[in-house]
């Protein structure tokens, strides 16, 4: 079996998979078509094959490439479990695309790490007691970077404004481990600062009073997270003068 190269940034879907009140898991998954194109770039579109069979009321999905060195077709194969909409067709999907996982496409994708995206009050909204994004909100993989074992070991997600919402560096994080106690510990006192600016502006009554937390952490001014913050609270007073 050919080599199959890692998924790039923009083959990588986002699918929220949960939300709370303050924030929402993401999931990183391929789609059936990512599937299609790597077997073709990989395998060529002749050399490779897809059928479908039942085996005890469950649909399987059967991905057959040809291997030159053995003269025959060799088999991957998985089952599939109903979408919500289309039953049939979800189902044969996703018995393919689990079949590719074994085919070894987009395997790395079981390395990522726990993804929570933090969410302001004015991008969740509640029914019954049940939370979800509000309309036009979406993610996706901005960055991604792999290891020799084909890990992750770097994600970034944007959201649909371009907003980095989720920074994972495994890199950053050994080096900070290895650093000396002294520097932990700055690193932690800048974090706890950083987390009370932001909980400071977010508790802004007013225009006047963002400027002022602005101003009172300019050290946090080129910071995501922080200016993030600024913004929502903005949407919030955006009339007031300075």
């Amino acid at each position: 079996m050919k080599e199959i190269r890692t998924l790039r940034a923009d083959e990588i879907e986002c699918r929220v998979q949960q939300v709370k009140k303050n924030g929402c898991v993401l999931l990183i998954y391929k789609d059936a078509r990512v599937d299609m194109r790597i077997l073709d770039e990989v395998y060529g579109s002749e050399n490779w094959q897809r059928t479908h069979e039942v085996i005890n009321g469950n649909l399987f999905c059967n991905v057959e490439i040809w291997c030159d060195t053995k003269k025959q077709w060799v088999k991957k194969q998985d089952v599939g479990t109903e979408s919500n909409t289309e039953k049939q067709k979800g189902e044969a999907s996703d018995s393919f695309k689990r079949a590719c996982f074994n085919v070894g496409i987009g395997r790395e994708l079981y390395t990522a790490p726990f993804t929570w995206i933090n969410l302001s009050e004015n991008e969740v909204t509640e029914s019954n007691g049940k939370f979800s994004l509000k309309f036009g909100i979406s993610f996706s993989v901005k960055e991604i970077e792999y290891n020799d074992n084909k890990e992750i070991i770097k994600l970034v997600i944007i959201d649909n404004k371009k907003n980095v919402r989720f920074s994972y560096n495994l890199n950053a994080l050994k080096k900070q481990t290895e650093e000396p106690a002294d520097t932990q510990q700055q690193a932690k006192e800048y974090n706890e600062m950083l987390a009370k600016a932001i909980e400071e502006m977010k508790a802004c009554k007013s225009y006047e009073e963002i400027c002022s937390v602005w101003k009172k952490y300019p050290t946090f001014t080129k910071v995501d997270e922080f200016i993030i913050a600024t913004k929502d609270m903005q949407k919030t007073y955006p009339n007031a003068k300075k």
